[in-house]
């Protein structure tokens, strides 16, 4: 992954305030920016920079409704997998239909996959019959998602 180092980068409070500014509005404007972190303009472009090559901003995204998208039906499915098969769930995961998300976890559960369908009935064949199917899936358990909340942004850019 980009950016993935074993050294660590000291954030300070404007690096803090230049992140939380632009996990709210990832289209801020630079003058808007560096007057909100309280720096030059030329400080904030060296500031981006500079976390950018630190690899603690990896990209700038968009948020979407999901819903007004045409993905009304989320759910949270936990896999338990075969010890052996992470690599090749991992990348089977990527080329199906609605998994927006998944992580390799420690715990309870060995893999975690976010799904984002048009309705139940696709959110149902990407789960009983894609998610299920995959080569070294022991078993699924599955939360629906009813209402979400993206928050403020992480607490320690607050």
């Amino acid at each position: 992954m980009a950016g993935d180092t074993t050294d660590t980068y000291e954030l300070d409070a404007i690096d803090r305030r230049i992140i939380k500014e632009l996990v709210a509005d990832s289209r801020i404007s630079m003058r808007a920016l560096a007057e909100k972190a309280h720096i030059s303009r030329a400080h904030a472009y060296v500031r981006i920079e500079r976390l950018q090559e630190a690899g603690i901003i990896e990209g700038f995204t968009t948020r979407i409704s999901h819903s007004k998208a045409g993905l009304g039906s989320s759910a949270f499915i936990a896999l338990s997998i075969r010890q052996d098969s992470w690599r090749g769930i991992s990348t089977q995961l990527r080329t199906l239909p609605f998994v927006e998300h998944f992580s390799l976890l420690g715990g309870d559960f060995d893999v975690l996959v976010l799904v984002r369908a048009p309705d139940n009935s696709a959110l149902r064949h990407v789960v009983l019959e894609r998610l299920q199917s995959l080569e070294g899936v022991q078993s699924t358990k599955t939360w629906l998602i009813f209402e979400e909340d993206n928050g403020p942004g992480p607490e320690w850019v607050r």
